[in-house]
């Protein structure tokens, strides 16, 4: 038999029963390349990720230590959100490149494959492969018991980050010492993109820790007009049937939302409902670097009460566009604990001195029938005098919105731009803050007003305070209302 690998993974494997010709594109080749202790490849769907990590693991156990018998040993375990997935899918895959005849499995408890092949050299693979569902308690259980050298997460972002953080304490501890002890230990994940607020956006975007290394692919299609074109940086096309038609055909019909994940493989958000702002553009509306507050302009302030408070923090511009430099969010939290740990450090760490116009739900002008002080009240001891907006009525706070989300300033810029700081809000913009499908068979209907989620509070702050923006502008100067400024200085 004769199996080699090199510089760009380009490898061919011959024995009685296995025939391997594989070319791994250039970030899967980067990704092979890594011997960093934790990866992460992420692309569109077909993009061959799934392909990778099982030449991933045939090229690891290859490169393990032999011990005194000229075995190679290694133990990996493979791991899918739920058993179906894993059968259907993640197994499959596998076969596809190691037969039942290369190695055969055992369809037990876990199910489990075992690749026996020689070498050039004399020496001998051994390789157990674990395929495990996380579907039951027991199953995760008896992950984080076992002895491993490796483990291939597969569509990570359906896996909670504990599932990583316990495998990352697994491995190494297979071939024991005795016995040679591993060359190489990790842990490798693919998955499609998740939400820009997921456990791997964190890791891959923002923590950034070391021992970690991830690999994004480019997405398979470009958009030029109004027409969907092959991206020629594209990875696995033509290693598809169809080649680039894969993919074209599968963007009639599907939403926006849906092609930025899947077939431009960006962070996006997927959602079972009708999203309240159809009109939001993702790359339009958003700004690529966090935003600065104009300095002599007004800092204006939403807010949202209950007991998930939520505060907007926004300025118009010079030019009449709404930029939305920031958000507070909560959860079972009162509005002075909010004001008190949230809303004053963000204006005082952030923007001290700028005066502030702050609206908010006018419902906070009422007292609870559990409390003496109303949230106006509260947030007026507290140094932000605040006005009720002048309706609670939904289609006039969406539609405040809505209206700059389609305009544009005088220099024909966006009439709305909001900083990447506010994730909630993106969120809820890309489909979080939707309208609730209703439960029946037939045509799709939805409820006419929005599902209270997380992102529903942050989105009716901004909207308060918006709101508040469009009624100044068409009010004459005679019926505006006063509206009542406070500097964040001297505050402590």
């Amino acid at each position: 038999m004769l199996c080699y690998f090199y510089a760009v993974y380009r490898g061919t494997v011959l024995a009685d029963e296995l025939n391997i010709e594989y070319e791994a594109a250039p970030v899967i080749s980067r990704f092979h390349a890594s011997d960093a202790v934790v990866r992460g490849l992420m692309g569109p769907v077909g993009s061959g990720k799934s392909v990778a990590c099982c030449l991933e693991i045939f090229y690891r156990a290859i490169s393990q230590r032999a011990n005194e018998h000229g075995v190679r040993k290694s133990r990996i375990a493979v791991v899918r959100n739920t058993f179906p997935e894993l059968k259907t899918t993640t197994i499959k895959t596998w076969q596809d490149w190691f037969p039942e005849s290369v190695c055969p499995i055992s369809w037990g408890s876990p199910i489990t494959g075992r690749l026996r092949i020689p070498l050039p050299d004399g020496t001998k693979v051994d390789a157990e492969i674990l395929f495990m569902p996380l579907d039951k308690p027991a199953d995760v259980k008896k992950l984080l018991s076992l002895e491993l050298t490796m483990g291939w997460i597969n569509e990570a972002r359906e896996i909670p980050k504990e599932i990583v953080d316990g495998m990352t304490m697994r491995i190494g501890r297979y071939p024991a010492k005795r016995d040679g002890g591993p060359t190489w230990v990790g842990v490798f994940m693919d998955t499609n993109p998740p939400d820009d607020d997921h456990w791997w956006y964190n890791m891959c975007e923002v923590e950034q820790p070391k021992g970690w290394d991830f690999f994004r692919q480019p997405g398979a299609l470009i958009k030029e007009g109004e027409h969907w074109m092959p991206n020629p940086e594209a990875e696995n096309a033509h290693h598809q049937p169809l080649g680039y038609q894969y993919w074209l055909n599968m963007v009639p019909g599907k939403s926006l939302d849906w092609i930025n994940v899947y077939v431009l493989g960006n962070y996006g958000t997927i959602e079972d409902g009708k999203p309240i702002y159809p009109e939001w553009n993702d790359e339009r509306h958003m700004a690529k670097e966090p935003l600065e507050p104009y300095k002599g302009i007004p800092l204006r302030l939403g807010f949202d009460f209950g007991l998930t408070p939520a505060c907007a923090f926004f300025q118009v511009s010079p030019k009449g566009q709404i930029r939305v430099l920031d958000e507070c969010v909560s959860a079972d939290m009162g509005i002075r604990r909010f004001v008190k740990e949230l809303v004053r450090p963000m204006l005082l760490n952030k923007y001290d001195g700028m005066p502030i116009i702050s609206h908010g739900d006018p419902a906070g002008s009422q007292r609870a029938q559990t409390a003496e002080d109303t949230c106006m009240q509260v947030l007026a001891e507290e140094g932000i005098p605040t006005e009720g907006a002048y309706t609670q009525e939904y289609i006039a706070r969406r539609e405040s919105v809505a209206g700059f989300l389609t305009s544009i300033d005088i220099d024909g810029d966006p009439g709305f731009l909001m900083s990447p700081t506010c994730k909630v809000l993106r969120k809820g913009f890309n489909g979080a803050y939707k309208y609730e499908r209703i439960q029946m068979a037939g045509e799709a209907r939805f409820r006419d007003k929005p599902a209270k989620t997380m992102s529903s509070h942050i989105h009716e702050a901004l909207q308060y305070g918006v709101m508040e923006v469009v009624r100044g502008r068409t009010q004459r100067v005679s019926t505006r209302r006063e509206v009542k400024h406070r500097s964040a200085s001297g505050w402590t």
